[in-house]
């Protein structure tokens, strides 16, 4: 990484911007997502680009939304999306996942992103760093991430939401199982802060 100074802050009312100008710049992050694909379905939700923007900003206001932002000066250029079972009950395979199940985690890490001008400088480890110092912060707990088994061949970021497994089992995480193509069930656990 280089030698850029960084923040970890947590996404809220008072983050919102720097979180939304991050969102704005890679227009809307997948699709226009606004990271809400793993939020609970809404039946008052607006459609498109906007729709997921105002329901994300809605979740920041409620409570609801969580995620660890990388700030360099004022600007986000990272997060990951951390969030109970209850708070990110949509993730990719779930059917699958749902059958092989053996608990239901604390914590989940759904998404991890970073801006195309801040990638290939270990940001993303930052992010999930942020993210697991957060949980710890709020108890702790056992914590499940998605990553992906890249292989030998790159894949696009877009496939890569995530991060790879590589980069969780450095982080501590162990490999649990497969879940779909080239994506993983990885899980550790996290001491509340504090204590060992």
């Amino acid at each position: 990484m280089e030698a850029t100074t960084h923040a970890i802050e947590p996404l809220t009312v008072g983050t919102w911007d720097a979180f939304a100008g991050l969102v704005e710049r890679h227009g809307g992050i997948f699709g226009g997502c606004w990271c809400t694909y793993f939020h609970p379905a809404c039946a008052d939700r607006g459609p498109g680009y906007d729709g997921s923007r105002d329901y994300k900003r809605r979740l920041v206001e409620e409570g609801r939304a969580h995620a660890a932002l990388v700030m360099v000066g004022d600007e986000a250029v990272a997060w990951a999306e951390l969030g109970s079972p209850d708070e990110l009950p949509g993730i990719h395979h779930a059917k699958q996942y749902l059958a092989e199940a053996d608990l239901v985690p604390d914590y989940r890490v759904t998404c991890i992103f970073v801006d195309r001008r801040f990638r290939r400088q270990g940001y993303a480890k930052v992010a999930l760093a942020g993210a697991l110092g957060m949980i710890g912060t709020q108890g702790g707990g056992i914590v499940e991430g998605y990553p992906h088994e890249v292989g030998e061949r790159r894949m696009s970021s877009s496939f890569v939401y995530d991060g790879t497994r590589a980069m969780y089992e450095e982080a501590g995480f162990a490999f649990v199982r497969p879940k779909g193509l080239r994506n993983t069930v990885m899980r550790r656990a996290v001491a509340p802060i504090g204590q060992e």
